[in-house]
């Protein structure tokens, strides 16, 4: 469970590098958040992926740090989620952000001792 924990917040932090940097310079996000009516929001949302991944690297030493940056990567993809589901994208747009929703809060469970796996916070930390 450590390896599957591990590989999850590694795997985190790159994709919300990758799609943070995307949301900020890609022209493609521009016309994505033109189709999803949030124009305005299009460099916050960067600017929190960003954010939360730093936040994840910054909270293997600091633990506080990994809970609060893991919450809220896995809120912002709920919203991702529900924001899909409201344009009426088909399932395979909507997988991203659904798993990536996913890995987020079972890394916060798992930093937050919550899974039943016998990790705790220091160990995950």
């Amino acid at each position: 469970m450590q390896l599957l924990y591990q590989a999850s917040t590694l795997l985190s932090i790159l994709l919300f590098l990758f799609y943070g940097v995307r949301c900020l310079f890609s022209d493609g996000m521009v016309v994505e958040f033109e189709r999803f009516g949030l124009s305005r929001y299009r460099r916050l949302t960067g600017g929190f992926e960003i954010l939360g991944a730093l936040g994840l690297a910054a909270g293997q030493f600091v633990h506080p740090v990994l809970l609060v940056s893991s919450a809220g990567l896995a809120l912002l993809m709920a919203l991702g989620v529900a924001t899909r589901v409201r344009v009426r994208d088909p399932l395979v747009e909507v997988l991203p952000a659904l798993v990536l929703g996913a890995m987020n809060l079972f890394i916060l469970l798992t930093a937050a001792g919550l899974t039943g796996t016998g990790l705790t916070a220091a160990a995950t930390g």
